[in-house]
């Protein structure tokens, strides 16, 4: 099956490394000073809220995109 895209204006972003001991997330901060169109596929997509976009990344991992578009444009480009 063809994997479906949407395009979004992405900047800033944390990656989650999972948890350590203690059973805290450990987070990474990625600031940008500029934010830049990307096609994300929907299937790597978990949530979404009005500030981030949670998708799958890399080793289990997952990643928190800050993005610029409008958080109803969004929920409709997903529904």
């Amino acid at each position: 099956m063809k994997d479906r895209f949407i395009e979004l204006t992405l900047g800033s972003y944390i990656i989650s490394h999972g948890y350590n001991a203690k059973n805290k997330e450990m987070m990474e901060h990625i600031p940008s000073d500029n934010f830049s169109k990307k096609l994300v596929p929907i299937s790597r997509i978990k949530s979404i809220s009005e500030k981030y976009i949670l998708t799958d990344y890399v080793d289990g991992r997952w990643i928190y995109w800050e993005y610029e578009e409008d958080y109803e444009v969004v929920k409709k480009l997903l529904l």
